[in-house]
């Protein structure tokens, strides 16, 4: 199967700033998706990317299938929420998520996963990772959107 990712430079006008004050393009928040089913991050981000409020896009939506191809090409500063798998190959989502944590503090992140989540025996596990959101998948996109944009307010 082919990996699949995006360019990390937005393709639109660049009028807004990112959260340290970068330039960014006109979407409202900048999301990345590290899911290793191509399947899963197509679907969310032509899902996401047009979801829009006043005819603005509410998403602009990044991604990897592959948690090491993610964790190399990271940009600190630039996202405002990653939506991260927790089982993948070759590093699960809570080792990336503390890799990136260790390059971004800022960032909020939302795990997902296809099978159950025991959150209180996680935050044992990893008392030192932000957790934020949990995603049950498979999920409607209008439930995603709805736990995103709650997340990031």
């Amino acid at each position: 199967m082919t990996e699949k990712r995006t360019s990390f430079v937005p393709k639109s006008g660049l009028t807004r700033l990112d959260r340290k004050g970068k330039q960014k393009s006109s979407f409202s928040k900048q999301l990345l998706i590290i899911d290793d089913d191509p399947d899963i991050t197509l679907t969310f981000k032509r899902g996401l990317e047009t979801v829009s409020e006043n005819n603005d896009k509410l998403f602009e939506v990044y991604s990897f299938n592959d948690p090491i191809d993610a964790l190399s090409n990271f940009e600190s500063n630039f996202y405002d929420l990653l939506l991260i798998d927790i089982n993948m190959p070759k590093m699960n989502g809570f080792e990336l998520s503390k890799q990136i944590l260790e390059r971004d503090l800022d960032v909020k992140i939302c795990f997902m996963s296809s099978g159950q989540i025991n959150e209180e025996a996680l935050r044992e596990n990893y008392p030192m990772l932000s957790i934020g959101c949990f995603i049950r998948k498979p999920v409607e996109i209008e439930e995603l959107v709805r736990k995103l944009r709650a997340e990031l307010e």
